[in-house]
């Protein structure tokens, strides 16, 4: 049997703009978007390349608003990913190296917190 995390809700305070935030900036597909009633709207956006989404939307989750931290992305190019987020405009943090990867950060406009981690080469 195979548990495989593949939805993870973010609480955001306003659909629309966190949809265009990670659509036109954060460069995510767009899987749905649907009312599914009972005051109920639910977004779910998925990264490049990513077999897990993410879900926006009202009614979706209880938590406050910019309170997850700790979602990671992987990419096997730091520079490159932290210049396609640049130049897409979202504010993303300098490189920064540790023994445990290279890591770039940022957030929604919410404050969601996010890294994107290059893992170290394997010896």
């Amino acid at each position: 049997m195979d548990f495989r995390l593949e939805l993870v809700q973010v609480p955001v305070s306003d659909v629309e703009r966190a949809k265009a935030f990670y659509t036109e900036k954060a460069g995510f597909t767009m899987d749905m978007d649907a009312d599914v009633g009972g005051g109920v709207r639910f977004v779910q956006l998925t990264p490049p390349g990513s077999p897990a989404s993410i879900a926006i939307g009202t009614g979706v989750t209880t938590m406050t608003p910019g309170s997850v931290e700790g979602l990671q992305l992987v990419v096997t190019g730091i520079e490159a990913a932290r210049a396609e987020l640049a130049g897409r405009g979202v504010e993303v943090s300098d490189v920064q190296v540790y023994d445990w990867g290279s890591f770039v950060f940022f957030s929604d406009p919410d404050g969601n917190g996010w890294a994107v981690q290059q893992p170290p080469a394997r010896s």
